[in-house]
């Protein structure tokens, strides 16, 4: 494990869906925030059961943030037209956390102390997920992370600190979304000197410091490693590198407005190698601002933007009937919201309480199986092991073509998750 990974594990120890879902968007003043209605039920109605949502509704990663809130919405709005869970409505508590590892953690601590919720959803930044999933520890209350990525966040709290581990997710964590990239460039291209370029966030840190560790294990390392900033507009100098180092592709680790510049960069440089990087090349506004040049990218995906399966389907028609738009921002954020959610409720009504260690139990041994859009999970979970995804073969690999993201190769990952035994 490296140092930096190291510190960091010591460190660090959100418009109305239809009806019935009975949904709250505060914001973030405390006139707003007494304004929240903790029991809108009717005479004689059980209190609704409280779930958190957090998540970059604003800024940069929005389009990850916003595409995740409307498939909770989605999945919460069709749980609740048939009875809702324990004959009680789900009731989403959302706000947006702005991408802050600090907001993010006073958030979740307002969800627990204040708004009592029963469990949390969301979180799309790795730094904010590691900052706040410590208050969902500590009250033990159970999370499903719908979309970051950060290998450790799973791993944070291990015994014997910590018996019982409260973090669960959806999402492809970067060890396999590595693996995938390196699989890409070396196994299938041939590729042997490649570049890192990644983001100074805690996301690009630890996701470069798995890339670097599958490149290890097929016996390679990178021949340069480029840091960039948030909202740096020129990425010449860590191209320029890249290319005196004869870089035969360039390897990424960041969000959507930076990856395009780094397109954009190689274009004006009239420098022609590949971009294959993590999910977030599958960003809109990576799209929409590399333009022509976002054409060929590669990525690791959970879920690209067709219906391949009746869930898929529905969804797809589901999210186009809510939003009036066909076109889903971040695909795999909003899959991966829409399926957490049911997760999470599935868990629920095995538990028979909303009661946080009952859920987490619940979770860890789900025994009906919970079909979503990405897959149909088969005791997704145990004890041992709280997340969904654990081979590269189950994620797909994912281009840029004609401005859309489309399956780069005809065969497609299993959308049936093998049975737990």
């Amino acid at each position: 494990m490296s140092s930096l990974t190291a510190l960091l594990r010591r460190a660090l120890l959100a418009p109305l869906l239809l009806l019935p879902l009975m949904l709250v968007t505060p914001g973030h003043g405390r006139a707003a925030d007494e304004s929240l209605s903790l029991s809108r039920t009717s005479p004689g109605e059980r209190e609704p059961l409280r779930i958190g949502v957090s998540g970059p509704f604003s800024g940069p990663s929005a389009p990850m943030g916003l595409s995740m809130r409307t498939g909770i919405r989605i999945a919460a709005a069709e749980i609740n037209a048939t009875g809702g869970v324990l004959g009680r409505r789900l009731q989403l508590i959302e706000h947006d956390d702005e991408a802050s590892n600090e907001l993010g953690a006073r958030i979740v601590r307002d969800f627990i102390h204040r708004d009592r919720i029963v469990a949390g959803l969301g979180i799309v930044n790795t730094g904010v997920a590691l900052a706040s999933q410590r208050h969902y520890q500590l009250a033990r209350i159970p999370v499903i992370t719908s979309v970051a990525t950060g290998s450790l966040l799973t791993r944070q709290f291990q015994p014997p600190e910590f018996p019982d581990n409260y973090v669960f997710r959806v999402s492809a964590n970067d060890t396999l979304q590595a693996q995938v990239i390196v699989d890409e460039a070396v196994g299938r291209r041939g590729l042997t000197r490649l570049a890192i370029l990644h983001d100074a966030t805690n996301y690009g840190v630890l996701g470069s410091e798995d890339l670097i560790e599958a490149l290890r294990q097929r016996g390679l390392q990178p021949v340069v490693v480029e840091r960039f900033q948030l909202r740096q507009t020129d990425m010449s100098i860590h191209l320029k590198r890249a290319r005196k180092a004869r870089a035969e592709a360039v390897l990424t680790y960041g969000i959507g407005p930076e990856l395009a510049h780094i397109a954009n960069g190689l274009a004006r440089m009239g420098w022609e190698v590949p971009i294959i990087g993590s999910w977030t090349l599958a960003m809109s506004n990576f799209i929409e601002i590399a333009g022509r040049n976002a054409e060929g990218a590669r990525m690791a995906q959970t879920f690209i933007q067709e219906a391949r399966t009746p869930r898929q389907r529905a969804f797809l028609a589901a999210w186009e009937a809510e939003t009036g738009q066909a076109r889903i921002p971040v695909p795999p954020a909003a899959a991966q919201g829409y399926d957490s959610m049911l997760l999470l409720a599935a868990a629920i009504r095995q538990a028979g309480s909303a009661e946080g260690a009952r859920i987490r139990e619940a979770l860890e041994d789900l025994r009906e199986p919970v079909e979503g859009v990405i897959m149909t999970y088969h005791r997704p979970y145990s004890r041992d092991n709280h997340e969904t995804l654990h081979s590269p073969a189950q994620i797909h690999l994912g281009e840029v073509r004609g401005g859309r993201v489309v399956f780069a190769n005809e065969t497609a990952p299993a959308t049936t998750q093998p049975r737990r035994h």
